[in-house]
């Protein structure tokens, strides 16, 4: 906050002859202050910045980059992971983590694609049923995190490896293919030449944002994770918002299953099993605190852009699949260093 001082409004501040400040009498806080504020920027603003320098960088190195059948696949791929990454930040914000979640869209998607396949029925309705499937297993989850006093880590390592496994039975090792024609129908529909599986992200992105800024629910949930004991005496009930978020967090992760199942048309028996790093570093990457009670959604949507960018623009250059992983390790790191330096420093 800018001081008295800083402004040159100091009660009893030497004057000129004329009764007003003198050339000497400037204030010298706000030039000093200048440098921090900038530094201060850039380091909120980091993750767009990287993205704007990586996307003239692999412009530069390849044309088709730039192309608008690019920027559509950019957009299709993001859909996914920005789910997954809106799905990881809810528990993030409340102080607790969730490594289940891709294993959770993995499975889900596949209890969806065997129930048509077992029972029959409309595709929507087995839809749905493996994103109910999903949200339960969300709110187990943070039931066992509330109740039980189970450390998120371990609880949700201990879900992901079950759910995994449940995944590998579930499929018998095979890729499940007979799916409906509406249920893959999204994956592949287009509006205008568009593609419309990425309308749903930014749905999700918007109804996140008014969850998260205009709702006594967003507010608990900055409130708990930024001081769970506070919150407590302050009348919110902090397990059940705990739950709620372990809850939505599956309900995320059952949607990006299905989308992933209709984009790819087929599940897989490691369904998901990729999208483990690269989730929990975009919210991270885009501000999320792993220390909960800050983070935005705009935050989100960019570290989503900049880790799909930097995967599609390795793979267009050529780069060594292998790479890609290391690279994204490196960004965790650097995004885990800066969130340290400005809540060291910027935070107040």
């Amino acid at each position: 906050m800018t001081s008295a001082t800083e402004i040159g409004a100091t009660p009893g501040a030497p004057q000129s002859a004329s009764g007003q400040p003198g050339p000497h009498d400037r204030p010298q806080g706000s030039s000093s202050h200048r440098p921090r504020q900038v530094l201060g920027w850039v380091l909120r603003n980091v993750v767009w910045i990287w993205l704007v320098a990586l996307v003239l960088g692999f412009g530069l190195f390849s044309q088709f980059f730039l192309s608008v059948m690019n920027l559509q696949n950019i957009l299709v791929q993001a859909t996914v992971l920005g789910l997954l990454a809106l799905a990881v930040a809810l528990p993030l914000l409340v102080g607790e983590i969730d490594l289940s979640l891709p294993a959770n869209l993995g499975f889900s998607s596949a209890i969806g694609a065997w129930l048509y396949a077992s029972v029959g029925g409309p595709w929507w309705i087995t839809m749905l049923a493996g994103v109910a499937v999903a949200t339960l297993i969300g709110w187990f989850n943070g039931l066992c995190i509330t109740r039980l006093r189970m450390v998120s880590l371990i609880q949700t390592l201990s879900m992901m490896i079950v759910l995994q496994g449940a995944l590998l039975a579930l499929t018998q090792g095979k890729t499940i293919t007979n799916l409906d024609d509406g249920y893959i129908w999204i994956g592949s529909a287009t509006l205008g030449g568009w593609p419309i599986m990425p309308v749903i992200f930014v749905l999700a992105l918007l109804a996140m944002s008014v969850l998260l800024r205009r709702t006594v629910l967003g507010r608990s949930i900055y409130a708990v994770g930024g001081n769970a004991l506070a919150s407590h005496a302050a009348g919110i009930r902090v397990h059940r918002i705990k739950i709620i978020c372990y809850a939505l967090a599956g309900f995320l992760a059952g949607v990006a299953g299905y989308l992933l199942a209709s984009w790819q048309i087929a599940i897989t028996s490691n369904q998901g099993a990729s999208y483990l790093l690269y989730a929990i570093a975009a919210p991270i990457i885009g501000g999320v605190s792993v220390f909960g009670g800050r983070g935005s959604v705009l935050g989100i949507l960019g570290g989503v852009l900049l880790l799909t960018v930097i995967q599609v623009g390795l793979a267009i250059t050529n780069v060594p699949s292998f790479y890609v992983g290391m690279i994204g390790g490196v960004m965790i790191f650097i995004a885990v260093a800066i969130d340290a330096i400005r809540v060291r420093f910027f935070v107040q």
